[in-house]
């Protein structure tokens, strides 16, 4: 059985974000059990919040989310387990100079010993078709490259629920193709924060939210098509 079929959902009740005085997300109650989810919006509509909600880099105002039953701001250590997350900015997760080293570094924070770790970071990257990377400088990689390596970072600690922000949107198409391809074949749920329709409609389920709140919830077709014709 893969990750994402004995996974449970993904709940929001009744949640609420404010940040400075500003409602951030207001009202968000849903639950997320698709295996593929786009969450799509201008800047500034509150999705990106609602990403990190699911993981614990951020903390609801009001309401509670749950991953799998547990409330994350009650757990968020457990959750973290269950949660990978996949920067926008690869520079903001890539952390050491060299590829192998870095995709250890998540691994022997999981408490794995150094070999160890360095072992199933090789397996890792030589499974989604990067090992030839593993001792190349981070500073030496293409974009695509760089998100490559931050996804195979975050899958190499085997999480079951995957949540990725804006994954195509400083690629080339040719890096951009690679990486949807590579989301495709994953086993673990993802939830995809994007502004690639395209994307966007390779899953089962849109969300669309405007002004902090989810104002389409359908089909990637028709959620997309309301983007378009009230957003766009």
């Amino acid at each position: 059985m893969n990750p994402w079929e004995s996974c449970g959902p993904v709940r929001f009740e009744a949640v609420g974000v404010t940040l400075a005085g500003r409602a951030v997300l207001s009202g968000i109650t849903c639950e997320l059990a698709e295996r593929r989810i786009a969450v799509l919006g201008l800047n500034g509509s509150g999705k990106s919040t609602l990403a990190r909600l699911v993981n614990g880099l951020a903390r609801p105002s009001t309401g509670r989310v749950l991953v799998e039953g547990i409330d994350v701001a009650a757990d968020v250590k457990a959750v973290r387990r269950k949660v990978g997350y996949v920067f926008q900015n690869p520079h903001n997760q890539i952390v050491f100079p060299i590829v192998e080293e870095d995709v250890a570094f998540g691994l022997r924070n999981l408490g794995l010993g150094r070999e160890e770790a360095t072992t199933r970071a090789r397996e890792a990257l030589e499974a989604h078709g990067i090992g030839s990377l593993a001792e190349r400088p981070v500073e030496a990689l293409s974009g695509g490259e760089l998100q490559l390596v931050a996804l195979v970072g975050v899958l190499a600690m085997e999480p079951r629920i995957l949540v990725l922000d804006e994954p195509t949107t400083m690629l080339d198409l040719r890096n951009r193709n690679r990486i949807a391809a590579r989301i495709e074949g994953l086993a673990q749920q993802a939830i995809l924060v994007t502004h690639d329709l395209d994307l966007a409609a390779s899953c089962e389920r849109a969300l669309v939210l405007d002004g902090g709140r989810i104002v389409a919830d359908d089909r990637p077709a028709a959620a997309c098509a309301w983007y378009r014709r009230n957003l766009s």
